[in-house]
């Protein structure tokens, strides 16, 4: 099968299309035929190996553990393990798979995954796993979002931003949008209540003070985005901008953590897990109507590297996803051939 490979840290430059070998399953796992598979920051700080204190915890020191990128997937199930007890042939799926989701064919336990939303296509719902899980997670668990609540999303017009301004508007919370100028008005259309171009205004020094504040995006500190925070508010840090090599974003999270113990808000470093039961009910937010995954850009497979060099720039509007052939592998081999595009970006 094809695949989009890479077998040392570098840029985008490192990504090559491979024939490599199909997967094997067995127990409860899945093998499935991908349809679309989206591109997510998590992809590029692997390809990257940067921060490099991921190299130690998860990446593989010297060169990568694994060598084909992709997390999110859409597609249909080609074969089942023998204990495995919802799914079937032909089901078309959904779900975090870790890696290995830019190829022809991925496998999968059944614990990470669920029945597509029907209402979407396969490129829009490669779209949702890790950024709606980590939205969700972020908001009910780290965030224990209430109804009434003044919420701020920092980060709104991201990934995980454009999933967390209409999970938290479902919750029945207030929901302000910190985002750059060109975004304002998408954010508004998910149902933000207000916006903020930070670009313009500094919501550390506006004087306004929120219930929960979820930091998806940005460089401010546990201690400038405190003075934004109700005396009892929550910061959750899901992630944000860093220009450090060694430890990357991971600082903040450091000075959250040792802080917070001594003052009266709480201050919650906060990565997601993979969850079939959250993405099942992702997919019910969604079939109702509640929630919409914003899709910037769709590329073919055979373009995964200029997928993630566009991710890299950090103006995404909300997922940007890689789509692959519906004819499998002619569909790549033609691509391979001719380089003509399936899908406009």
């Amino acid at each position: 099968m094809k695949a989009i490979a890479y077998e040392e840290y570098g840029s985008a430059d490192v990504l090559e299309i491979r024939d490599v070998r199909k997967p094997n399953i067995e127990g409860d796992q899945l093998l499935v035929r991908v349809r679309a598979a989206s591109a997510n920051p998590y992809d590029w700080h692997f390809m990257r190996g940067i921060p490099y204190i991921a190299r130690l915890m998860a990446t593989g020191l010297r060169k990568p553990k694994q060598s084909v990128l992709g997390t999110d997937v859409a597609g249909e199930v080609e074969a089942v393990g023998n204990s495995v007890t919802r799914f079937r042939p032909g089901d078309e799926v959904f779900g975090f798979v870790g890696s290995g989701g830019f190829a022809e064919y991925v496998s999968a336990p059944e614990k990470l995954l669920a029945f597509k939303p029907a209402n979407l296509t396969f490129q829009q719902a490669a779209g949702v796993p890790l950024a709606g899980v980590t939205a969700l997670q972020g908001l009910r668990d780290a965030g224990e979002i209430r109804p009434g609540q003044k919420v701020l999303i920092i980060g709104a017009s991201g990934g995980v931003g454009t999933f967390a301004v209409q999970i938290a508007k479902w919750y029945g919370a207030d929901v302000t949008g910190v985002c750059s100028t060109k975004n304002l008005d998408m954010v508004r259309s998910i149902g933000a209540d207000r916006v903020i171009d930070y670009t313009r205004e500094d919501f550390t020094r506006s004087g306004q003070r929120y219930d929960l504040i979820f930091q998806l995006a940005g460089t401010a500190s546990p201690s400038a985005c405190r003075r934004a925070l109700s005396p009892k508010g929550r910061l959750v840090l899901s992630s944000g901008d860093s220009p450090g090599r060694i430890i990357g974003p991971v600082g903040r999270l450091i000075k959250a953590v040792i802080l917070s113990p001594f003052v009266s808000q709480t201050l919650r470093p906060f990565i997601a897990k993979p969850s079939s039961d959250d993405l099942q009910i992702l997919r019910e937010l969604i079939e109702a109507g509640s929630v919409t995954p914003v899709i910037d850009r769709t590329y073919p497979l055979i373009e995964a590297a200029d997928a993630i060099r566009y991710l890299e720039t950090g103006r995404a509007r909300g997922k940007v996803v890689v789509s692959v052939s519906a004819s499998s592998k002619s569909g790549v081999e033609a691509h391979l051939a001719n380089g003509v595009s399936d899908e406009s970006h």
